[in-house]
Parts: structure tokens; sequence; C-alpha cells
């Protein structure tokens, strides 16, 4: 293998739905350094994550594997290095490997593939929402987590440790700079916007007058009536009936765009330094995040669904021989761990073969059009597994317990009209069942996690212990403790 760059810089955000950024065709989003990185490289129009939520989410990216494979299926069980990460793969070929921010690994302490870690973020504790991993059976409700207290215009420690994140990597980048002979490297550095809470500096609150953003889709009180499972899990979340109001639901759609030109600008610094200190011609670029946001649709805020905008991810790639284009083929976070390899020719272990990834630098030059799509999701108010594969076209749903879901994408991108129950589309919802079959049991696999869940339940105090403790959303950054609910 063949080394292309001798830098990788990975810009991870949290919680950026992909169709919120200037490059994407939003006309409201402002985002206009993502979209000069999008202009000058490759874009992944169907990018997803691998689970709808932190952690899970994570570390599929961390070690190349679905979530039924690393089974930290939810935010108590994350990773703790016991699985090879991308990161160890290039320390065994000489390569540094260093982040800066948000992780969201168990603690660390564990080896996880980083000589060193900067500002980092991991579970509260090694322990994290213990409650989430309550749901056999799940509880009535959730208790709440305080999500929504604080929206709007200000600052929160989130946007203080955001511009201390895009600080430490504009430093790592001039201090490699300035060594010609600087050894290859990779660089993670975790944003933590657009997640909530929605708080963010005025400037940006102003660039989104709130009475002037489109409203949401398939609103509940306007007729709309959610799937089963999905009805479920808002009913145990409660987050539409936490911000109260219009006015408040508004508000924090302003505040979460905010939020979105706020990572804008962290990026932009980073890319400017980048480009600036002369190391832009050998270095690739990565931008994504680690999945979406509801932001109202359905009814729904915060992630956790199998719709687009929950499952949904951001992928640029920028860097030498990578044309500007834009590529259909279905890609996941999975496809970070070869990618990473690949540009530093590094070559993969006999292990790695068996990795479900694929090089998204071999996937631009050799499509697969006929890719299939993946994502599930076992954790905070999910009484089942949920599972979702797509293909070139459809894109299907399928929950333990309840009928599925199955959407066109061609004729309904917004996944506006299920066609799970139409005669005409059995042939598409049988065939994608199957595929889904083929990957795993999922029946099997909805057993494997409450199993586990149901045992760190039990080690820690058993069901009402746990149900009885604190709760707290937004995991803390450094040298604050996380508030309560």
């Amino acid at each position: 293998m063949t080394r292309r760059h001798r830098t990788v810089l990975i810009l991870c955000s949290d919680e950026h739905d992909p169709r919120h950024a200037g490059f994407s065709g939003s006309p409201v989003a402002r985002t206009p350094n993502i979209d000069r990185l999008a202009a000058a490289g490759a874009v992944f129009t169907r990018a997803y994550t691998p689970s709808p939520i932190c952690v899970p989410a994570r570390a599929s990216l961390a070690t190349g594997r679905w979530v039924h494979e690393h089974r930290c299926w939810d935010n108590a069980i994350a990773y703790d290095g016991r699985l090879p990460a991308w990161g160890h793969r290039l320390q065994r070929a000489g390569v540094g490997v260093e982040s800066i921010g948000k992780l969201h690994y168990r603690r660390a302490e564990d080896d996880t593939g980083f000589d060193r870690q900067h500002e980092a973020v991991h579970i509260v504790g090694g322990a994290g929402q213990l409650w989430g991993c309550v749901r056999d059976p799940l509880p009535a409700s959730g208790g709440g987590a305080g999500l929504f207290r604080r929206i709007g215009a200000g600052e929160s420690d989130y946007n203080r440790f955001d511009r201390r994140v895009a600080d430490r990597a504009i430093d790592w980048l001039l201090a490699r700079a300035d060594t010609p002979d600087a050894p290859p490297a990779a660089l993670f550095v975790g944003l933590v916007a657009p997640h909530f809470p929605l708080v963010v500096p005025q400037p940006y609150l102003d660039l989104y007058p709130p009475e002037t953003l489109p409203w949401p889709k398939l609103r509940p009180e306007t007729g709309y009536v959610r799937h089963p499972w999905v009805e479920r899990q808002s009913t145990f979340n409660r987050l539409d009936d936490e911000l109260g109001t219009d006015e408040r639901r508004r508000l924090a759609i302003a505040s979460y765009l905010g939020l979105v030109s706020f990572l804008d600008e962290q990026v932009g610094r980073v890319l400017a330094a980048l480009d600036g200190c002369g190391l832009a011609d050998d270095t690739l670029v990565i931008y994504t995040s680690d999945h979406g946001d509801n932001l109202g649709a359905r009814g729904a805020w915060n992630k956790s669904l199998m719709y687009r905008e929950s499952t949904a991810v951001p992928l640029i790639l920028r860097g030498a021989g990578v044309a500007q284009r834009a590529c259909p083929t279905n890609v996941s976070l999975v496809d970070l761990f070869p990618t990473v390899l690949d540009a530093l020719g590094v070559a993969p272990d006999a292990p790695d073969a068996s990795l479900p990834g694929r090089s998204l630098l071999r996937t631009l030059a050799d499509p697969e059009p006929d890719r299939l799509a993946f994502s599930e999701y076992h954790a905070i108010g999910s009484p089942s597994a949920a599972f979702m594969v797509a293909d070139e076209r459809y894109k299907y749903h399928h929950y333990v317990g309840y009928a599925p879901e199955l959407f066109d994408l061609a004729d309904d991108p917004e996944e506006t009209h299920d066609l799970a129950a139409s005669p005409a589309h059995r042939a598409v919802r049988e065939g994608l069942e199957r595929r889904l079959r083929e990957r795993l049991d999922p029946e099997a696999v909805d057993r494997l996690a409450k199993d586990d869940q149901n045992r760190l339940v039990a080690a820690h105090g058993g069901r009402e212990t746990v149900l009885d403790r604190p709760r707290f959303g937004a995991t803390p950054v450094p040298a604050q403790a996380p508030a309560t609910a």
C-alpha cells in the first residue's frame, strides 16, 4: 500500500444533521467554512451512522465494527480498548496518534489507541447514563434529564470547550508545521456543537430569527400519527413536552442552527491554520459527525430514531488526489477505520479482513452502487431493538415486536409516506428484511443487548436503585461537574 498523505485530520462534530448545511442545499443554514471544504473535496451524500446515539456510534467509528459486534449498546457501555481501534493499528506501524476534545469512550486511562489525549471527554465516572440501560421492560417515563432547561442566547461550557479544542488543534498543526521532518501522524478533533444544551452566543443566534424558520414536518398536533415504536420512545422521553410552547420550539430550532454556525466557525479556524501553515497538500481532512438530530420532526427532538434526521451524517474528504465530487454510494462511520489506514499507507492486519468497512478513498475510485446502508439502536427510550437498512432507492426500518416501515427515497426523500403495508411494495419490503436477516438475527440481538444491560444494571444495585439516581443529559467537559435533573 502506497502512502498518500503524511497527516490525517479528522474533525468530528456531535449531532449535526448534514441537511443543515449549505453544501447540502439548505436555504437557511450558514456554514461557509464547511461549504468551502465540501467544494474542494468529495461529499458522500448517503453517509449514515452505525447508531443514532453518541457512545455506540463512536465505538463503531473507533473499531470499524457494528454495534452488535462491539456490544457498546448505549451511553453507559462505552469503548474501553479491548477491541483494536484504527489508532492501535497506526501505533503499531509507527504512526503518531493524538486526540483533542470529545471521544466519549469509557475513561482516559484505557488504552484506546492514542499516544496522547488532550481535553478528553468520556462518559461520566466510567459509568455514564446507567438509567438508559433499564429497558427490559422500559419504564413508563424516563423522568427527564433537563435537556431543554436552558435554550437561547448565552454561553455554555460546551461553547467555551469547543473554542479551546479548536485552539489546541491549531497549536498542534502549527507545531507540526515547525517540524519539517515530522513522522506521519493522525489527529482526531472532537467538537461538541451542535449538541444540546441549545445555548449559543447571541451573534450566532441573530443569524436565525425564529419566526422566519421553517416549521418541522409531520407534527402530531396536525394529525400525524407516529409509528408505535416511535410513539413509545417519544412518550418515554417527552422532549417535545419539555419545550412546552411553539415559541420555545422555534427558539430551540434557531439555537440549533446557531450552534451549527458556531461549529462552522471553529472548523474554519482549524482549516485556516492547516492551509496557512503549509500542511494542506499532504493532509487528508475528514469532516463528519456521530449522528444527526430530529429537530422537531414528528414531534421528536435529539436523536435515537431510524429516520434520516437521526441516522444521516455529513461526510467530506479533502486532500491530494481527492477530486471534487458528490458520491452517492451508501457509506458509514465504520468506513473511517480502513480509510485512515489507507490514507497513511498502513497495511491492514489479518483480523481487519473481517471488518465491514471499506476505505472511502477506494469507494471514490470504485463505487459500489448496491452497497447496503445499516444502522441499529438499543439505547435510551427504546422498548426493543430498531434496525435500518437502505439500498439505492428504498429504506427499511425493522422494529422487534412492531410493524416495519418502508420509504422510497427517490420519490419521498423526507420519509413522509410509509409504504410497508403497500401490496405493490411487498417484494421490496421482504427483500430488504431478508438482507437484514442475512446480516443478523434481530430478535437474538435484541435479547443480547438487553441481557448485557440487565447485568450492568444488576451490578449497580438493580433496577430501582439505578432509576433513583440523579440523571444528567449532556456529558460534562473537563473541570465541570454534571448538572443533575
